[in-house]
């Protein structure tokens, strides 16, 4: 349900103005946008928000709520700041570019009154959810190994931008193949539960692009019932692919993510089916809906909690090599 109090996002890049366009469609209009330059929004035209450019004028504003989508390197202390002040927030993930200690983390800024969720929308598929749905109930037996691979070109991505000064291409301001699209990560953590400690990372810089952090990652965990996984990501691969197979006792399933497509296959045959009419911003759509509704039943400390946990693992993850 929509509120007048005031929404703040901190950042209005490409994914802040789709966050901006979503909770209008969502009938959220009191939005409040930070930024540290008043510069021309790109493509949400003359926009109905109020800009400022100065942190007391965003507490004065007393927003009940942060979407925070900067660059990584600043995520961690500006969603220090916000659950400081007394917002919920979002923020766009990683939640840090270096490992926090997630204990003192919880202790320090941790309320029962805010909420904090790490934007991982791809717990929204619902073709990721039914994997989910399949792993808990046991349709098929046990988990066994979870393979993701992930591959995409990174000056597509902003075509409008010159890459080499996006923060994916940059080390110091937290970009990479292995945070910049730790989606993968969380999903295997999703579907494969509590690891047990047992994990191997390489990053690798084998690429033609011009930037100075990693281009390839690879990442290979054991979960506590000794189910395995292997999350792959690379952001210098001009065809993209974007694949998900997932072995259990008596079947196989495979997910293209571009093709919107989930195969079953058992010994009885092979079903697939196509998600019809998907758009990647329906996750988006999703995440939000979540999001305040999670604010709205006031039951979100213990979730907050495996968020940051979550986090700090992923990011442990992706600086272990």
């Amino acid at each position: 349900m929509a509120t007048s109090n005031p929404i703040l996002i901190i950042g209005a890049g490409s994914i802040g103005e789709r966050h901006i366009r979503n909770l209008w469609a969502l009938g959220y209009e009191n939005i409040i946008v930070y930024r540290q330059r008043n510069l021309p929004f790109r493509d949400i035209g003359a926009a109905k928000v109020t800009v400022v450019l100065t942190w007391d004028d965003v507490i004065k504003a007393n927003p009940f709520a942060a979407i925070i989508c900067t660059p990584t390197a600043q995520h961690l202390q500006q969603t220090v700041d916000c659950l400081q002040a007394g917002m919920h927030v979002l923020v766009e993930k990683p939640i840090a570019h270096e490992l926090c200690v997630p204990e003192e983390f919880i202790q320090d800024h941790l309320k029962e009154t805010t909420m904090l969720q790490v934007g991982y929308m791809l717990r929204y598929h619902p073709l990721l959810q039914q994997v989910k749905t399949i792993i808990e109930e046991k349709t098929y037996g046990n988990l066994l190994n979870i393979q993701t691979y992930w591959g995409e070109y990174l000056p597509d991505w902003h075509p409008w931008e010159d890459y080499t000064q996006s923060y994916a291409a940059k080390d110091n301001e937290g970009g990479g193949a292995a945070l910049t699209l730790s989606h993968d990560i969380d999903v295997a953590l999703w579907w494969g539960g509590k690891p047990i400690g047992n994990s191997f990372c390489t990053k690798t810089q084998p690429s033609k692009l011009n930037v100075n952090t990693n281009s390839c990652f690879n990442l290979l965990l054991q979960f506590k019932n000794n189910a395995t996984a292997h999350v792959h990501t690379n952001f210098c691969q001009k065809v993209p692919q974007r694949l998900y197979k997932i072995l259990l006792d008596d079947a196989v399933i495979d997910v293209d993510y571009f093709a919107s497509a989930i195969t079953i296959a058992t010994v009885d045959g092979v079903t697939k089916k196509i998600l019809e009419n998907f758009d990647r911003n329906d996750l988006f759509i999703s995440q939000l809906k979540d999001f305040f509704a999670r604010i709205k039943a006031g039951d979100f400390y213990e979730f907050s909690k495996e968020q940051i946990i979550n986090a700090n693992n992923i990011i442990g993850y992706c600086y272990n090599y």
